[in-house]
């Protein structure tokens, strides 16, 4: 690197941690001097502190995020998946898609990783800078639910809109109340072209007045989270299943996973 380049470098950071003064004065001063290896050795050090600064953004994120810890690409079986949405997958972990608020819609049967992938994606992203956070949605809903009794719905809905990313995993699980399904709904709209939302599900859209109840609230729900997104459709027979054969457990009589139906 020359000299121009280590002066320009040495004030981009400089300005990054907020030194108005040293960024405007130090680089330019040192190269005047004829302090060429001085200069770079302050730039050496400031390469350090901002790989320290970004870091601990990281440690703070990773921790907010409430991710499980082993669930990364590096423990993900991507040969159990479809190549297509493996790459998908790779490609989704760059995290452009934050920047539309484009939603994920992860489909398929119990035990094919759809959880696991959503981790996965949730841990990349926050290698990236990106802020995540992942929640069971039985869990989710019931704190949502907890908040409007005590009135706190809409602060509550804010601490939560600053996750660029919210992970609501296992949807299809939850059996609402129609009280339950409002802030469910509150929370979707909340996010509608503003937050990005990942949800993994093994119901079809088809099936979604189970969670809903009224097939008004159903479509509604389902219009707000497909118009901008990407659906992953992870229709790989179970690892699970296929864990439990290689252990010489039987798995006679399970039908073969078929794929999610789309939305029409």
């Amino acid at each position: 690197m020359n000299v121009a380049a280590i002066s320009e470098r040495t004030t981009e950071l400089l300005t990054r941690f907020n030194l108005t003064t040293a960024a405007t004065e130090l680089a330019h001063r040192l190269e005047q001097a004829g302090q060429h290896e001085v200069l770079r050795l302050v730039l050496e050090v400031l390469e350090m502190e901002a790989e320290a600064r970004e870091q601990r953004k990281i440690n703070r994120l990773r921790r907010a995020s409430q991710l499980p810890p082993g669930k990364t690409f590096d423990t993900l079986d991507l040969k159990t998946l479809p190549p297509a949405l493996g790459r998908k997958l790779h490609e989704l972990a760059r995290g452009d898609f934050l920047e539309d608020a484009i939603n994920l819609l992860a489909f398929g049967p119990p035990g094919v990783g759809k959880s696991h992938a959503a981790c996965a994606l949730g841990h990349a992203l926050i290698e990236r800078g990106h802020s995540v956070l992942f929640r069971p949605a039985y869990q989710l809903v019931q704190e949502l639910l907890a908040a409007k009794r005590d009135l706190t719905l809409p602060r509550q809905l804010r601490r939560l809109d600053a996750a660029e990313l919210l992970i609501l995993d296992d949807i299809g699980y939850v059996k609402q109340s129609a009280e339950e399904a409002e802030v469910l709904f509150t929370l979707i709209a909340q996010r509608y072209e503003r937050r990005s939302v990942m949800i993994t599900s093994n119901l079809v859209f088809s099936e979604w007045e189970r969670i809903f109840k009224e097939p008004m609230a159903s479509a509604a729900a389902i219009d707000r989270l497909v118009h901008h997104s990407v659906i992953l459709e992870f229709n790989a027979p179970s690892y699970r299943t296929a864990v439990r054969r290689t252990d010489g457990h039987s798995a006679d009589g399970q039908e073969p996973n078929k794929s999610p139906e789309r939305h029409k």
